[in-house]
């Protein structure tokens, strides 16, 4: 029995006579059903409109579609079937148009890509014509029309003149130079213009924190821009991985490397994480303000770019409420924070160093603070760096497991620093 899905309900209003391509594919419905249920969650979660559409509605956007999609994959999740399978949906909602798959190179289009993927359109009776030069393509025979698959380089995005696609579906981003993949996915972006329904659609595996985590993987990356972010885990997938393979892999990497190639989070993969106790288990929680505490607030002073964390005391414990981030100098912070928290006691601890300059011409950050009611509670030089990091580190985990720190979500700036500070090639907090 065929479920109710809204993949279906579109491909109704889709299906019309054949235009004498002879070998159409008889029933669309039944061939995405049988597809749907070759899929493990992870790939589901790509591969279904209304999962993709309940993401779209809790997070305010559209309920019809979101037109970005980031996927990140741990290795053996089974990345490449579920291209495979989202290209054959795409195309089979997009009969008549054209859409494209995408590889950082061409050589991975017809060495990896066009192989497999003709397999994938075999296995499951899919009628379709090949091409290989100048360029690879599939065009796909459905009863409302041919969808032809372009297959072509990401690297080579400046080729890219005068297409209109439907959809595209970028794979392993993240291979490619950060620069490159950025100018490229605006590129491609461009093109999905055309059609009855537009995705975009990008695969990587986590490779620390580059293009794909800067385009998927934050909050303000997806705030307002209707993108979405799922995670393949590789042991979603184990039953079509060799035995043994999983075990492999937990033996060979780091715990780091594991959460990313496994699961698909993202991890510092270069260098050493400074706050590696940080954990948004352990640390996020909804921590409440409590107007009888002084607010305590961490300042950063830079021109067009000052930035606070708030908090309060908790018995030993210290909460982080809030967080200003971005202001343009340090009048414009003192401002923000006396607006958001009138009548309050105010004490700052920023960097010692602002007795010294100033981002206002005329007094130094210090007296700016001052001259709002926030007095200033830091030491006339700052602490080493080796011993701020550990008072930190020590406060979010002891040796004997006591927590001291807890976080509000609403401070994703903060959250997101903790996560990311590495170390750089000198063994210091890389800035």
């Amino acid at each position: 029995m065929k479920r109710n899905n809204p993949i279906l309900a579109r491909l109704a209003e889709l299906q019309v006579a054949a235009v004498g391509t002879g070998a159409a594919l008889a029933d669309v419905d039944d061939l995405l059903e049988r597809i749907a249920a070759t899929l493990n969650p992870g790939q589901l979660s790509a591969f279904e409109v209304e999962r993709l559409s309940a993401i779209a509605a809790s997070q305010g956007g559209a309920p019809a579609s979101i037109p970005e999609i980031g996927i990140s994959a741990g290795y053996g999740s089974g990345k490449t079937y579920c291209a495979h399978a989202v290209a054959v949906k795409m195309a089979a909602l997009n009969q008549g148009f054209v859409g494209c798959v995408m590889e950082p190179t061409s050589d991975m289009v017809r060495r990896i890509w066009a192989p497999k993927f003709e397999d994938f359109l075999d296995s499951f009776g899919i009628p379709y014509t090949p091409r290989v030069a100048p360029y690879v393509s599939h065009t796909l025979h459905f009863p409302g029309g041919d969808s032809t698959i372009l297959g072509l380089s990401f690297e080579n995005y400046q080729r890219i003149v005068g297409d209109d696609w439907a959809f595209a579906i970028i794979d392993e981003v993240d291979t490619a130079k950060a620069s490159i993949a950025q100018r490229a996915y605006d590129k491609i972006l461009g093109r999905i213009r055309v059609g009855n329904f537009n995705q975009l659609h990008c695969y990587s595996t986590p490779e620390g924190f580059g293009f794909h985590y800067q385009t998927f993987g934050t909050d303000a990356a997806r705030e307002g821009k209707r993108r979405a972010l799922l995670r393949m885990k590789t042991a979603d997938n184990a039953h079509n991985l060799r035995p043994g393979f999983v075990d492999d892999l937990l033996s060979r990497y780091t715990q780091e490397q594991c959460r990313a190639y496994l699961e698909g989070i993202y991890q510092n993969l270069a260098t050493g994480t400074v706050y590696d106790r940080f954990d948004r288990a352990k640390h996020v929680a909804d921590v409440d303000d409590d107007p009888e505490e002084p607010l305590r607030i961490g300042i950063d002073f830079n021109v067009g770019n000052t930035n606070a964390v708030v908090a309060i005391r908790s018995g030993n414990a210290l909460h982080f409420i809030d967080e200003i981030s971005g202001a343009h100098d340090t009048d414009a912070l003192a401002q923000e924070i006396c607006s958001r928290y009138p009548g309050r006691t105010l004490y700052g601890y920023p960097d010692a160093s602002g007795g010294n300059r100033s981002t206002n011409a005329t007094k130094t950050d210090l007296e700016i603070l001052l001259s709002y009611g926030i007095s200033n509670q830091s030491p006339k030089a700052n602490p080493r760096v080796a011993d701020r990091v550990s008072a930190f580190q020590g406060a979010l985990e002891s040796g004997k497991g006591e927590i001291r720190i807890q976080i509000n979500p609403r401070c994703k700036r903060l959250i997101e620093c903790l996560e990311l500070q590495a170390y750089n090639e000198r063994q210091e907090p890389d800035k």
